[in-house]
């Protein structure tokens, strides 16, 4: 855990060793947010952090997007995906279960070429089956679009753990 003040003072590097993980390997938006210092709390730096993705191009809201897990893969997941997706129940899941999520995670890639992202500690295993089935039959354009918010919610909660306090 780190302060708000820490954050504003550090060096380049250091901010993007501590702010980088918020955003699943998008070092770049950390990296980009850190001359906006000093913020003034938290929701600040959430937000200076949201509008350098906002603002970037859609190629590169996709490498954000595509950077995201799978949900329920056999891939090494970061520390904060694992601690997320066990929240939501996707880590004691049946076999039948397993196949499910495999299935919707294949057909929504086919459709869109993401993962499908959805913030995984503000539901549970039936909400996000639920969020797959509908969203499977949303356009591409609006996908994109529902991703990112979801993104932006995970990357408020794992600041809000980073900086308790703040």
């Amino acid at each position: 855990m780190v302060t708000l003040t820490q954050l504003n003072q550090l060096f380049r590097d250091e901010f993007v060793r501590q702010i980088g993980p918020v955003f699943e390997h998008s070092l770049w938006i950390a990296e980009t947010a850190w001359p906006k210092r000093p913020f003034r709390d938290v929701a600040h730096l959430h937000q200076a952090l949201c509008d350098t993705v906002r603002t970037a191009s859609e190629e590169k809201q996709l490498v954000l997007i595509r950077a995201h897990p799978d949900l329920v893969t056999c891939m090494k997941l970061t520390a904060e995906s694992q601690r997320e997706q066990a929240s939501a129940g996707l880590t004691a899941l049946s076999s039948a279960e397993i196949a499910e999520f495999e299935s919707l995670n294949k057909s929504y890639r086919e459709k869109f070429g993401f993962p499908f992202v959805i913030c995984a500690r503000l539901n549970n295993k039936d909400t996000i089956l639920g969020g797959f089935r509908t969203r499977v039959k949303s356009s591409r354009e609006a996908e994109i679009k529902t991703a990112l918010e979801e993104i932006y919610k995970i990357a408020k909660l794992r600041l809000q753990d980073l900086c308790p306090a703040n």
